[in-house]
């Protein structure tokens, strides 16, 4: 196959470009596209036979479904019905980085939902992605714009690098912002339920409903016959070549066992990588060692994520090392995908 790649900053002088992508959407083709949350991989969320092909371009399981993305808050086509409490967080966090799962109208393949009755929504925030869909006057469903299993994509070169040859078309330039995909929260259920945490915190989430809560299991490792609800909640996820440890625990105490670990492989010739912090990148001397930015800035760390552990597959390294975060904001985010990448390999310090 082949792919269309044009690299845009921004929509201004772009709109030759964003057509074409538009067409090839409605033409039931795949297109790679920006969001501020990763970038994704999209088709005509309506068209059957387009979304089978990105399963087909990821490699992705069929029991695993797909966000519908929309350029509007006009989504009545789509469901049987939009729960008070769905409305307000509709209010409140559309435009952005928020799925909202609702019970789906007909009009949506089963192929798109993984043969739930339910499907998730969301509104994204970049100006080419709902440039994009307007284009196209259809919704896009789109999971991150990788091969199955892989960290999602932050930068348009990983989706060439990861796609090309396997999409029709590749649009972008610009990182995206949060770095981790969207927060998923569950409104088919009373009081709604996060079944995958993101750039919208439950406190955030819990200003609009107190009673929001967090599906424990998000923080488990899923056995073999778990059904997920919600991309992301069943298979390893975010995950780079190299095998990912995560030591938990007291910073001082984490230093010390990863500085062990560490020194371990390398005399078994092994290499290494740590991702550490810019409060703890100077107390590891061995290995290739990557900041992921501030304990004080964590959005800068979530931001930093899954480019990270992309550029230790770049230095080819055998095993990553990582500190883990504390759960609070959107540092919850950041340890349910440092655990998915690292298949729930945790040491405590």
């Amino acid at each position: 196959m082949k792919t269309e790649v044009r690299i845009i900053d921004d929509i201004k002088g772009a709109e030759v470009y964003i057509n074409r992508a538009a067409s090839t959407i409605v033409n039931g083709g795949t297109v790679v596209f920006p969001t501020e949350t990763v970038y994704g991989l999209g088709a005509n969320a309506l068209d059957e036979e387009a979304v089978k092909k990105i399963f087909v371009a990821k490699g992705r399981p069929q029991d695993n479904p797909l966000i519908v993305h929309v350029a509007d808050k006009n989504i009545e086509y789509l469901v049987n019905d939009i729960p008070d409490v769905a409305k307000k967080l509709i209010d409140r966090f559309w435009p952005g980085p928020l799925t909202i799962i609702l019970n789906k109208n007909d009009i949506i393949p089963e192929v798109t939902s993984a043969g739930l009755k339910s499907i998730g929504i969301r509104m994204p925030k970049d100006n080419i992605a709902l440039e994009l869909i307007k284009k196209s006057r259809t919704p896009i469903a789109a999971p991150s714009a990788n091969i199955s299993g892989r960290p999602s994509p932050t930068d348009v070169h990983r989706c060439v690098e990861d796609l090309e040859g396997r999409v029709d078309f590749i649009i972008g330039g610009i990182n995206s912002n949060v770095g981790l995909e969207s927060t998923i929260i569950d409104c088919t259920v009373n009081p709604p339920c996060v079944l995958r945490p993101g750039g919208v915190t439950l406190n955030m989430l819990r200003e609009v409903d107190e009673n929001i809560y967090v599906d424990s299991a998000i923080m488990k490792k899923p056995t073999e016959d778990f059904k997920p609800k919600a991309p992301g909640m069943k298979y390893r996820h975010y995950a780079p070549k190299a095998k990912v440890t995560i030591v938990e625990g007291d910073i001082e105490k984490s230093v010390e066992k990863i500085n062990e670990i560490v020194q371990n492989y390398i005399e078994k010739g092994f290499q290494v990588g740590v991702m550490a912090t810019e409060e703890t990148r100077t107390f590891y001397k061995q290995g290739n060692i990557i900041s992921l930015g501030s304990r004080n800035n964590i959005e800068e760390v979530a931001k930093n994520l899954f480019e990270t552990l992309r550029k230790f597959d770049d230095y080819a390294v055998d095993y990553i090392i990582s500190e883990g975060f504390d759960e609070d904001g959107i540092g919850l985010a950041i340890m349910n995908r440092l655990r998915k990448a690292a298949g729930f390999d945790i040491i405590k310090a």
